[in-house]
């Protein structure tokens, strides 16, 4: 097999491989010599059918794999020969007039097997110094007030109701059990229909005014409950329209003293009060440590993607553009919306989300180079966590989501690379120097313009480039 390099430019490969006539000759005839012993046909004893016979039985089939076992060779010895790392997998082409004639014309000996073989390769780059860099980390520990308001919640959450006299009328803070069927200009629609639900007055879960209009309601009447949904009602198929609903209150019952004590934390599965109040500042840091580390990471990849400069692979920079205007187009149609309403064109948008696919291969090339040279692993028990919490997501199905992962190397892959980039992302800031900074809960969680943006990297980049 001979194999050489036609065109090197910048990230494009391109080789072309020459199989001659005679050796394809020969890796057929050693093909059909090890089924010789194997075939059973039709007039002639086992082991003893002459190759002629089989290569004319057979002959096709078997060129077929030994052409796919000769490209699949060629594709190994050029990645290998070259210390390549591929982008994508190779495309393979052959000569146009030979394209559907080549087994036939393999099988005849008629002449040579030649091939190109085109490549994109990942680029090279030295990884730079991060010791000038310094990063703010937003830091925020939960105060007591904070824990007493959780605890309150709580316990107005878990107190009793008792029901009310027939005669007596609903008021803010009650439970109502009731039955309805909402309509649209006279016509039910999907998911506004309840039997038996309960509902608190003035917990503000249900449509804005549909509460309010159920104060003062007894057990046994009947109502019109008319609302309007909200402009960004997540079914963007009700957004903004005008619904009644015809409701039966059923029953009415009123609440019971709000009491923070031993026996409420023992509702929780705590020993006493001090436990419980342990457990809900704990649960409540950990959702302000989540916050503070979704703002450093953002600030350090905003770090290093104006440290890195280098060409990307064409073809990742196309895949996640396809990825990420696919997500856009999809919440458009979702909000009923136009590229006019968001005050820009498809042009401009397309040129701004092309510039978050690239930000998204730079990051992830990056922090596969460097979780390469710092030789960081994701180990096997560590992904058989990560499965074991996606299988808990889907109670009932949790056979179907194991088999699925586990005979999905792909997909076991998807769950392996976020856990590979947060400890890359450990690694880097422990180069960086990190400031310590007291903020406000308001702080901690706004989102400015460019963190609605996508910030994460392309994981396809980091896992390809990770290897």
């Amino acid at each position: 097999m001979q194999v050489t390099e036609t065109t090197s430019e910048g990230l494009k490969r391109e080789f072309q491989v020459l199989l001659p006539a005679s050796e394809l000759e020969d890796r057929l005839n050693s093909e059909l010599s090890n089924i010789k012993g194997k075939a059973q046909l039709k007039g002639f004893r086992p082991g003893k059918v002459p190759v002629a016979h089989l290569r004319k039985v057979y002959g096709k089939s078997v060129m077929a794999d030994v052409l796919q076992n000769a490209v699949n060779e060629a594709n190994q010895k050029i990645v290998a020969d070259n210390s390549l790392k591929l982008a994508l997998e190779p495309q393979i082409e052959f000569p146009k007039d030979e394209e559907q004639n080549i087994v036939e014309k393999a099988l005849e000996a008629k002449g040579d097997l030649a091939f190109k073989v085109k490549l994109e390769v990942l680029p090279t780059f030295d990884l730079v110094d991060l010791s000038d860099v310094t990063l703010t980390k937003p830091v925020l520990k939960p105060s007591d007030e904070e824990v007493q308001e959780a605890l309150d919640r709580m316990a107005k959450q878990n107190r009793d109701f008792a029901a009310k006299d027939e005669a007596a009328a609903a008021e803010t803070g009650d439970k109502v059990s009731i039955d309805f069927v909402g309509k649209i200009d006279g016509t039910e629609f999907e998911g506004g229909k309840g039997e038996d639900v309960d509902l608190e007055l003035g917990s503000n879960s249900f449509i804005p005014g549909f509460e309010d209009q159920l104060v003062g309601a007894k057990a046994g009447d009947s109502r019109v409950v008319k609302v309007n949904f909200p402009e960004d009602y997540q079914a963007a198929q009700l957004a903004g329209k005008a619904a009644e609903f015809d409701v039966t209150v059923k029953g009415v019952q009123a609440p019971g003293d709000v009491t923070i004590d031993d026996e409420l934390a023992k509702r929780f599965g705590m020993e006493d009060l001090d436990k419980l109040k342990e457990a809900v500042s704990k649960a409540i840091g950990s959702d302000y440590e989540a916050a503070s580390r979704r703002k450093t990471k953002k600030a350090l990849l905003d770090a290093l993607d104006g440290k890195y400069a280098f060409e990307l692979p064409p073809s990742l920079v196309t895949q996640e553009f396809a990825s990420v205007w696919a997500q856009v187009e999809q919440d458009l149609k979702t909000r009923e919306k136009t590229f006019e309403d968001e005050g820009t064109t498809e042009e401009k948008a397309q040129e701004e989300y092309r510039k978050i696919a690239e930000r998204r291969v730079r990051l992830g090339l990056v922090l596969a180079q460097v979780g390469e040279t710092a030789d960081i692993k994701v180990s096997d028990d560590e992904v058989n966590q990560a499965l074991f919490a996606r299988v808990r997501q889907f109670p009932g199905q949790e056979k179907v989501v194991y088999d699925f992962y586990r005979n999905n190397p792909q997909a076991l892959a998807e769950l392996r690379a976020p856990l590979f980039e947060e400890k890359v992302v450990d690694h880097v800031l422990g180069q960086v120097k990190l400031v310590e900074e007291q903020v406000s809960k308001e702080t901690l969680f706004a989102e400015d313009d460019e963190e609605a943006a996508p910030a994460e990297t392309n994981e396809a980049a980091t896992e390809k480039a990770a290897g």
